[in-house]
Parts: structure tokens; C-alpha cells; sequence
């Protein structure tokens, strides 16, 4: 429950391993999808990605757990103007970004811009990360009516 809107939950079974749900807010039914990344094939060794086993038409997230010494291929994201997020949940790894290397350690994210190539270089342990892409924004152009005053960042509420 959140102020006076009421939140119910209703998962009718699964598809291919994802569940298919469905949560009613104050009388209106929103669809959703819930799937667990383990359940994915690795593509490259390391990247599980979760936006087509979501149906996500916006966002993009994968999880990624490298092995030492794993690379990613470089590459950008120019062509679909898409920007991303990497966020280092677990060891150490370094992000080159446009060839500058940007040491992570756990907990630490990164930005990086759609056009600027970029590439995970995994260190001598294992590590983790959470990648989310989705296209560029103006950070603060999606207000939130229901706060007055706060903004929606590529779906957070700021």
C-alpha cells in the first residue's frame, strides 16, 4: 500500500520461465513480466540479457558475470542513441571508455554516453555488473504528479 493507492499482485504461472503477472494500483491492472537471470543462456561467456525475456521496449538490462580476464568486444551505442549505466555489484574490473580506462571496484557505476565506445575489462577476480541502457533523455523533462515538485529519471523517482 502506498498513500491511499492499493497495490495487489497476481501471477497466473509461467512462460518459458517467465512469470507472467499482473499488479492492480487503484483499480487498474498493469502487466508485468518477472524472470530470473540465471535462467538465461550467456551470450559471450558473461552477458545474460534480460530485455527481450522482458518484453522491454525502452530499457535495456543484462547482467554480466566475467570470469578473470574476460573482455568484452568494444563497441558503442551511437546508431540507437542509446546511453548506459554499469554498475560494479561485486570485485574489481576496469570500463574503457573512448581509451580511457575507468577502474570500478564493487558498488561503483559508471555513465557513459551513446557514442562513446566502451569496453569491460575484467581483472584477476570474478566480477559482476548490472548494465541498463535506454535512450538518451533530458534528465529532468518526465515529472511525477503524483510528488509535485520531483522529477523521473529514466524511470526512478528524483
Amino acid at each position: 500500500m502506498r498513500g491511499d493507492r492499493r497495490i495487489d499482485t497476481e501471477c497466473a504461472g509461467e512462460r518459458d520461465g517467465v512469470s507472467q503477472c499482473e499488479r492492480r494500483v487503484s483499480g487498474v491492472t498493469e502487466s508485468y513480466d518477472r524472470v530470473n537471470y540465471t535462467d538465461i543462456e550467456p551470450v559471450s561467456g558473461a552477458m545474460r540479457p534480460l530485455t527481450d525475456s522482458l518484453d522491454s521496449e525502452r530499457v535495456g538490462v543484462s547482467i554480466a558475470r566475467c570470469e578473470p580476464g574476460w573482455r568484452s568486444k568494444p563497441h558503442d551505442h551511437a546508431a540507437e542513441d542509446h546511453e548506459e549505466i554499469n554498475v560494479l555489484l561485486d570485485g574489481e574490473a576496469t570500463v574503457v571508455i573512448d581509451d580511457e580506462p575507468v577502474d570500478l571496484k564493487a558498488g561503483d557505476a559508471v555513465w557513459i554516453p551513446p557514442t562513446a565506445t566502451r569496453q569491460i575489462r575484467n581483472g584477476d577476480v570474478e566480477s559482476a555488473f548490472v548494465l541498463v541502457s535506454g535512450p538518451a533523455t533530458d534528465r529532468r523533462s518526465a515529472t511525477c504528479p503524483d510528488e509535485p515538485g520531483s522529477w523521473v529519471i529514466d524511470g526512478f523517482v528524483g
